[in-house]
C-alpha cells in the first residue's frame, strides 16, 4: 500500500488532483483510515489512473472518462468518441500549422523591412474580361478566413463549369468586397474567363458577369503560396504610399500559374489605385 503522496510520485500527478478523483468518484482509495482520514492506495490502481489521465488528455470531461471506466459507455460509443476526438485533435494541428506558417511569414516580412524589395511594381491598365463567377463570404480578410473559403469554392466553379461544357480562356480571378454588414466580413468573388456568351450558366448555377476595366491599377507578381504573399501587398502599400496614389479597393488577384504545389504558384496582385487628390 502507498500513502497519496507517494502514489501521487509514481503516478506523476498531484495530490491534490488525486483527491479531486477521490471526491467526485473517479479513482476511490483501495482503504481510507477511519480515525486519520489518510488515503491509501494499492500498486494495481495505477492502472486506472492511467487510464483517467490518457483519456483526459484526449479531451474527455471527467464525467465521461468515469462513464467510460465504469462500463457506462459501450465499445461502439467509446469508438464514436474516440474517432471524434481524433478528427477535433486533427483539425486543431491543421489549424496549428496554418497560424504557424502566418507567424512564420510575418517574421519574414519583419526581418525584410529596410531591404531591397523583391518585388518590381508596375502601374498598368488591366483591360475588362467576361468571367463565370461565384460568390461566398469569409468572416475576414485575413488568411485564417480566406484561405478556408476560397480554396473549395474556386473547386465547386471548376466543376460547375465544365458540367456547363465551357472552356476557361484565361487564368483565373479572385476579388474581394467589403459586405454591406460592416462587421468586417468580406465578399470572396472567384472567377474563370470564358467566352462571349454562356447559355447554361444560370442552370448550373454560376453568374456570368463582365468585370470593368480597372484604369489605373498598381501590380506586383507574387511567387509561392498565397497565404506567403504578405510581403508583395506591404510592397504594393508602400509603393502606393510613396508615388502619390490612393488605393480604391482590395487587389485583384490573377492567378497566372497554379501547379499542384502551391510554393510554385504565379499570382499576378491588382490593386486599383487613383492619383491622390
Amino acid at each position: 500500500m502507498f500513502n497519496i503522496g507517494d502514489f501521487a510520485k509514481h503516478g506523476r500527478v498531484s495530490v491534490r488532483m488525486l483527491r479531486h478523483y477521490d471526491a467526485i468518484g473517479l479513482l476511490r482509495p483501495a482503504r481510507v483510515d477511519p480515525v486519520s482520514g489518510y488515503r491509501s492506495y494499492e500498486a494495481a490502481q495505477l492502472a486506472r489512473l492511467n487510464r483517467v489521465i490518457a483519456l483526459k488528455d484526449l479531451g474527455f470531461t471527467l464525467q465521461q472518462v468515469l462513464d467510460v471506466l465504469d462500463d457506462r459507455v459501450d465499445a461502439g460509443e467509446l469508438r464514436g468518441m474516440l474517432r471524434l476526438r481524433r478528427a477535433e485533435l486533427a483539425a486543431a494541428m491543421a489549424a496549428d500549422a496554418q497560424r504557424l506558417a502566418r507567424v512564420e511569414a510575418r517574421l519574414r516580412t519583419i526581418e525584410s523591412e529596410g531591404s531591397m524589395p523583391e518585388h518590381d511594381v508596375v502601374v498598368k491598365r488591366v483591360p475588362p474580361v467576361r468571367v463565370a463567377e461565384l460568390t461566398a463570404v469569409a468572416a475576414s480578410y485575413e488568411p485564417e478566413d480566406i484561405t478556408p473559403v476560397i480554396g473549395p469554392l474556386f473547386a465547386e466553379l471548376c466543376r460547375r463549369v465544365a458540367e456547363a461544357g465551357v472552356a476557361g480562356t484565361g487564368p483565373s480571378v479572385a476579388r474581394y468586397e467589403d459586405t454591406p454588414e460592416g462587421d468586417g466580413s468580406v465578399l470572396i468573388r472567384v472567377a474563370i474567363p470564358v467566352g462571349a456568351s454562356v447559355e447554361s450558366a444560370v442552370e448550373h448555377g454560376f453568374a456570368v458577369v463582365d468585370l470593368p476595366e480597372i484604369e489605373e491599377a498598381v501590380t506586383v507578381v507574387h511567387r509561392g503560396s498565397m497565404d506567403d504573399a504578405l510581403g508583395a501587398f506591404q510592397t504594393l502599400a508602400r509603393f502606393i504610399d510613396q508615388n502619390g496614389y490612393r488605393s480604391t479597393g482590395y487587389a485583384r488577384e490573377l492567378y497566372l500559374e497554379c501547379p499542384e504545389s502551391t510554393a510554385d504558384w504565379v499570382t499576378e496582385l491588382q490593386e486599383p489605385v487613383v492619383r491622390a487628390g
